[in-house]
């Protein structure tokens, strides 16, 4: 059936060190069409923590800091920094020459202004922001920033790629409310956004910034210099897969960022195509429920979770063949630095037995839940399927609502009921760059109002993340990571449902693409 659609859609088809450097944009005149996994909603990455404006916003933005293919911080716009031998104090100064998309210099102001927004935001910002006594301003490429207490890992917060992203924008842009997301999108970095033609649910288009002088280290993941081989990028909406295996055979796109895996094997066996992946790690696949309301503000109704699902339904219906995907019930991502499962064991194998129990010790009166999800993303809505029939079985009462992505995701900041738009479950993903830390990890974040969509709360694991944080040595990090890790197996600010690989495809005459958190667009050629 696959074959025969793929088919029809091809005959229809027929009828992207510290010094400044001094490297010049190369001018060619390509343009680079890639269809992207789903539609952009959300212009802001401070905002949003969701891949597609993340995508959007490392377009157009760039950060103090970036991280390399091994996750380790370069200075991007930073030129150079010291701290001071107490660790309390660090200096950054600008590269020169950095200036907003609208011809306005960057400057410290707009440094400070954006970091503290971030701060109200993010988890690693959030973390950052308690460490803070505060930033000064030195001069408008120098600024200063103070430390309640030593925390050794400020540039890998600076420069975090996961999450809300620590992006430099306008003071004016920065300045307003963190909680009402920024609907401009002037930045600094090596794209444009086109904003004249964007058309939402069919194209997002950026142009290469001529004004852009990246770096003079080879790129490196995230780090490094940002040099544009193309002209211009087009983002091409196709939420059919079919549409757009079809559209990667005849040409008509150069990259499909995220192919469905039940049409790998066709793409795969066209030799001008390749099926590559581009992270080293893993993504991790979880179900998040909204711990402000009944049930899930107990924790043993949303251990009862864990005890009512096995991960391999879920990843055999969200991504087909074992080959892409391993249980694994470690919050951090197995394979990763912090990937230990200690804690899960009970779980490691369905008990609905268990479940019911602690279902019916929850309280719960069988309530009408709300499982928000959405068929742009193939594999979250498949899963999410699975997730009501997996939760009926153990006497939750779940009804699935399918809508846009973009629908979805603005729901998930809904922080009221049901009844006034809210929700109680969802079904997602996040790159193993973004779960491999406790420091990183947005869904174990259990700091209340401040944590992300779902919003758990638990000091004890707080305690236990800072431990963390302030350890001392490797040694000592790994201990706390374990004592960390116990605690989130009992208080559950979401069910790990595994982790699996997602690769992209491209043609053969693009090439460059760089390994990192998601899909990067510079560096990357079209012959």
């Amino acid at each position: 059936m696959i074959r025969s659609r793929l088919a029809g859609l091809l005959l229809c088809a027929a009828a992207f060190a510290l010094p400044l450097g001094a490297q010049a944009q190369p001018a060619p005149n390509r343009v680079l069409r890639v269809a992207p996994h789903a539609d952009l909603k959300t212009l802001d990455p401070v905002a949003a923590s969701i891949v597609i404006t993340r995508m959007h916003g490392l377009m157009i933005y760039e950060t103090l800091f970036a991280w390399d293919s091994k996750l380790q911080p370069h200075p991007q716009m930073v030129e150079r920094f010291s701290t001071a031998p107490d660790k309390l104090s660090w200096s950054f100064t600008l590269r020169p020459g950095l200036k907003f998309h609208d011809g306005q210099p960057v400057t410290t102001k707009d440094v400070i202004a954006s970091l503290k927004r971030w701060m109200v935001r993010d988890t690693i910002g959030g973390k950052l922001g308690e460490y803070t006594e505060g930033m000064e301003v030195v001069d408008d490429r120098t600024f200063t920033l103070k430390l309640k207490r030593p925390m050794a890992l400020v540039p890998f917060a600076l420069g975090s790629a996961v999450g809300q992203i620590p992006v430099i924008m306008r003071e004016s842009d920065a300045a307003s409310d963190p909680m009402k997301p920024v609907t401009e999108a002037i930045g600094s970095g090596p794209f444009k956004f086109n904003r004249a033609e964007w058309r939402s649910g069919a194209k997002v288009v950026y142009d290469r910034n001529p004004d852009y002088v990246p770096r003079s280290e080879p790129a490196d993941g995230l780090a490094g210099g940002r040099v544009v081989k193309v002209d211009r990028v087009e983002w091409v909406i196709m939420p059919d897969p079919a549409t757009a295996a079809a559209a990667l055979q005849t040409g008509e796109i150069d990259i499909w960022e995220q192919p469905s895996q039940d049409l790998i094997p066709i793409v795969a066996a066209n030799r001008e195509i390749k099926v590559e992946r581009y992270s080293n790690l893993a993504n991790q696949v979880m179900l998040r429920p909204n711990s402000l309301y009944s049930p899930f503000d107990n924790p043993k109704a949303r251990l009862a979770m864990a005890y009512a699902t096995d991960q391999a339904d879920f990843l055999a219906a969200g991504f087909g063949d074992e080959e892409w995907w391993k249980r694994c019930n470690a919050y951090f991502v197995c394979g990763g630095p912090n990937g230990t499962e200690i804690g899960t064991e009970g779980y490691a194998k369905p008990n609905l037995d268990m479940a019911k129990k602690l279902l019916a010790e929850s309280g719960y009166k069988g309530e009408k839940l709300v499982l928000s999800s959405s068929n742009d993303i193939a594999p979250i809505g498949r899963m999410a399927e699975v997730a009501a029939q997996s939760l009926k079985a153990a006497g939750f009462n779940v009804e699935v609502q399918f809508a846009d992505w973009g629908t979805v995701t603005t729901r998930q900041q809904n922080r009221g009921t049901v009844e006034q738009g809210g929700w109680n479950l969802f079904v997602t993903y996040a790159s193993g760059a973004t779960m491999q830390s406790p420091m990183t990890n947005i869904g174990t974040n259990m700091a209340c109002e401040k944590a992300w969509a779902g919003w758990p709360c638990d000091a004890e694991a707080e305690k236990l993340r800072g431990a963390v944080v302030d350890a001392p040595d490797e040694p000592s990090r790994k201990l706390a990571v374990e004592a960390l890790h116990r605690r989130l197996a009992e208080m559950q600010p979401y069910r790990v449902l595994g982790q699996f690989d997602q690769p992209y495809a491209r043609r053969t005459n693009v090439s460059g693409v760089l390994p990192a958190p998601v899909m990067l667009f510079w560096n990357v050629e079209k012959k």
